[in-house]
């Protein structure tokens, strides 16, 4: 195993979307919205955890490069049943955030099922990917929604 050497890439603008979901019972979410959760704010809990997470990425991603970021945005919203989690990224370096936005939907994830688990052990989380990349030598890359 070896890190990348990514030395003599030039630093570009580089952006990461990552996405996760988190299935509930409606009665569960509906506890979220109305703030009646017992540790507090859900939201605002996931949403920080998501923030701290993606600074924190090379501390538990191995061979992951530190890089500075340079924005962390964590969006939740609930759509079909669903806690919907979307993480974006940036930063200019020589390296992408993938990972990093890849960490930050997982940790807010973890952090909504931790918040809740007392209500509901039969959360799911699903559906963790990247959505769209852009910067570096191999440009733009956008998931094409499938039916997986």
């Amino acid at each position: 195993m070896k890190m990348i050497d990514v030395g003599s890439k030039d630093k570009t603008e580089r952006v990461a979307t990552a996405r996760a979901c988190v299935r509930m019972l409606p009665a569960t979410a509906k506890r979220m919205r109305d703030g009646k959760v017992e540790k507090g704010d859900v939201l605002s809990a996931a949403r920080l955890a998501g923030i701290m997470a993606a600074k924190r990425t090379p501390d538990v991603v191995p061979l992951c490069h530190p890089i500075a970021l340079t924005s962390v945005k964590v969006e939740l919203a609930f759509k079909k049943g669903l806690l919907e989690i979307e993480a974006t990224v940036k930063t200019v370096d020589r390296t992408g955030v993938e990972m990093e936005a890849l960490t930050a939907v997982c940790a807010s994830a973890l952090t909504v099922y931790d918040m809740l688990k007392s209500v509901d052990r039969g959360m799911v989380i699903e559906n963790v990917g990247l959505l769209q990349k852009s910067g570096g030598r191999s440009g733009t890359w956008r998931r094409k929604e499938s039916k997986r």
